[in-house]
């Protein structure tokens, strides 16, 4: 064998090495292993070989090869838990793709600079930290630091004031100073010039808007944070609505989203009430939401889920939706219909006009909005008086489906129980409801949580009272107190009930929505006990149950042998959720390891205690050599469990 095949059959001898020992090393840790940390793994732990084997050159080569092996491990496993903990995988990631992100990076710094100085000109440093005030003063404390709130979410932008309306209907989760202040916050920007508005048209519809449409008026109808809307017409002469978005408007969210979810972290981990709402939480689910809004193809496809809602829960024909068109839809462009009529906030005097019934139409748009929420399960999630129009024709029209909601049939079923538990005075039932939506009601005291729903009942449905907003809020409070987490789901129905009780009260002033809703309710459940759609639900029932029925005989025949010949038994399976499993068998796999490193270890103590045995060189027994590498093998299990323990969450 020449030369040149020793250097490569030698070469390819240590690269197979090095890549076992960091193989070895990676899977007995449990951590993800970049190219680069791999290879200087692999380095150190042969060079740790070298190391052993130099002082016993002497030694057969054969005789020191598992000890040599088991040192190049164990040096392996040091290094590479030792540059974990200092310096996490992925860091070294970042740092290679940093150049590239620098400029993106300094920009949100700079965002978050500003934001920060916004947040304490307008004296939220201290609620920022936490530090909070009880007693009789709090409510007026409360009150000043809610107006400086909304002040900042208003000068703080898009992203910002869009989170204040949506904290603005969660009455579960703040105190009614906030919701009410941040209930005046209002959505309004300044249009985009009018080359950047063809430039996006031309991108997301394949031509400039002169060859799309017939007529397209470059003065927009409306402006807001994240689009304005144009008034258009096609070539066959429909009048359309096109909605485009700003440029750069998803850079802008997705930065402040970034810095948002900063925030929310640093008060889940400072202050009591972040941890008590779940901040991060809520901030997860509200760039879900905003994300959505960006792409208006989502949007169009919520329009036709909606109209295909109304038509399913009976087809109003006093409200109206919007038909899409989907050809000319993409990303950042939606067109629809065009309804020509005037915004809820400024129709009551044209109302009176027009000679219409307000309360009808109220109580048409509330019914329709629940006809969505208890039929389908998919409504309007935002209609504030912006989003409703007095159409020309007298009828209602529902506008900007980038907030849906959906329910299903089961939360659907406990909002039906809840209303009707309401509409009863019927505490337990209402318990009952509110038991449904947790997912662990073992924890919660029942009795307690029964005891106050029922004063809550007394307080506010007794004879002779009116129920009014403040009994949202005293719900939510009992729901708060009592650790009962309320879905996102549910939540947006709250929200979306909110929303719609301010833009009804535009109609009609002192709106009953509390009794609409009961009536509502109790006529929907009245509808179902008429004979052609209790026959329907009956039918419905039976077939979910025949399966079951099939089944009984045969199952009541077993229990019967059983009993007869005294084998019945009862199974009870302990750790059947798959958490505790998995907690147990974490738990006996550390401690199993530890103890056999630790024995192990012991007897290669021993080992290199006991005198006598079979030489291999001068100075190097049989035993010795057994005893370093039962050490080696004690070193590796306690490593490994050591590195689980205090570990940085890499394991698998």
């Amino acid at each position: 064998m020449n030369a040149a095949a020793l250097v490569l059959l030698a070469a390819l001898s240590l690269t197979v090495f090095v890549t076992g020992l960091a193989s070895g090393a990676r899977r007995l840790l449990g951590v993800r292993l970049g190219k680069g940390r791999a290879v200087a793994t692999g380095l150190v732990g042969l060079a740790a070989a070298s190391l052993v084997s130099y002082p016993l050159r002497h030694v057969q080569p054969v005789a020191l090869l598992t000890l040599e092996i088991g040192v190049s491990l164990v040096a392996a496993m040091l290094f590479l838990a030792a540059t974990e903990v200092l310096v996490p995988s992925g860091v070294m990631r970042g740092l290679v793709r940093f150049p590239g992100s620098l400029r993106r990076q300094v920009a949100r710094t700079r965002r978050y600079g500003r934001l920060s100085r916004i947040f304490v000109r307008h004296g939220l440093g201290r609620f920022l930290s936490g530090r909070t005030r009880r007693g009789p003063n709090a409510a007026a404390e409360r009150a000043v630091l809610a107006a400086s709130l909304r002040l900042a979410l208003e000068e703080a932008g898009v992203t910002f004031v869009k989170l204040g309306q949506v904290m603005s209907t969660r009455h579960d989760l703040l105190p009614p100073e906030f919701t009410t202040e941040l209930g005046l916050l209002q959505d309004q920007a300044t249009p985009e010039p009018w080359d950047a508005v063809e430039r996006v048209l031309h991108e997301e519809l394949g031509a400039s808007p002169d060859e799309v449409f017939a007529e397209f008026d470059r003065k927009p109808f409306a402006a807001g944070s994240i689009a304005q809307v144009h008034r258009a017409r096609l070539p066959g002469g429909e009048q359309v609505a096109v909605k485009v978005q700003r440029p750069g408007a998803r850079e802008i969210v997705v930065d402040d989203l970034d810095i948002l979810y900063r925030f929310a972290e640093r008060l889940e981990q400072h202050t009591e009430w972040g941890r008590s709402v779940g901040a991060v939480t809520l901030a997860q689910g509200f760039a879900v939401s905003v994300h959505e809004e960006l792409d208006f193809r989502i949007e169009a496809r919520n329009t036709l889920s909606v109209a295909a809602a109304i038509a399913e829960a009976g087809g109003n024909s006093v409200i109206r939706v919007p038909e899409v068109h989907e050809d000319l839809t993409g990303k950042r462009v939606l067109v629809t219909e065009w309804m020509s009529g005037i915004p809820l906030h400024s129709a009551p005097k044209v109302l009176d006009e027009r000679g219409l019934d307000r309360h009808a139409l109220a109580g048409a748009m509330l019914e329709c909005l629940l006809g969505q929420i208890m039929t389908s399960g998919v409504f309007h999630a935002d209609p504030h008086p912006g989003n409703l129009l007095l159409l020309d024709d007298g009828t209602l029209g529902m506008l900007d489906f980038g907030s849906v909601g959906r329910i299903d049939r089961s939360l659907r079923a406990t909002l039906s129980g809840m209303v009707l538990a309401l509409h009863r005075g019927d505490p337990g039932g209402l318990c009952d409801a509110l038991l449904e939506m947790v997912v662990h009601p073992e924890h919660i005291d029942e009795r307690r949580l029964e005891r106050a729903v029922g004063q809550f009942l007394a307080r506010h449905f007794a004879p002779g009272t009116k129920p009014d907003r403040e009994m949202f809020a005293d719900l939510f409070a009992i729901v708060s107190r009592h650790g009962i987490s309320v879905p996102p789901e549910i939540a947006a129905v709250f929200r979306a009930l909110a929303t719609m009780e301010g833009s009804l009260d535009r109609l009609v002033p002192g709106f009953d929505i509390v009794t609409e809703a009961r009536s509502f309710a109790v006529s929907q459940h009245l509808r179902k006990l008429k004979p052609e759609t209790l026959g329907r639900t009956v039918a419905e029932e039976l077939l979910g149950l025949v399966p079951m029925l099939r089944r009984l005989p045969r199952r009541i025949e077993r229990i019967g042998s059983a009993v007869e010949g005294g084998q019945l038994t009862v199974g009870v399976r302990m750790f059947s959720d798959p958490e505790d499993r998995r907690f147990l068998r974490s738990l006996v796999h550390e401690v199993l390891l530890a103890f056999l490193g630790g024995v192990i270890g012991l007897v290669g103590v021993q080992l290199l205690r006991t005198e006598g045995g079979p030489m291999l060189s001068q100075g190097l027994g049989l035993f010795e050599l057994f005893g370093y590498n039962l050490l080696v093998v004690s070193s590796v299990l306690v490593l490994r469990v050591l590195f689980l323990m205090i570990g940085p969450g890499h394991r698998r």
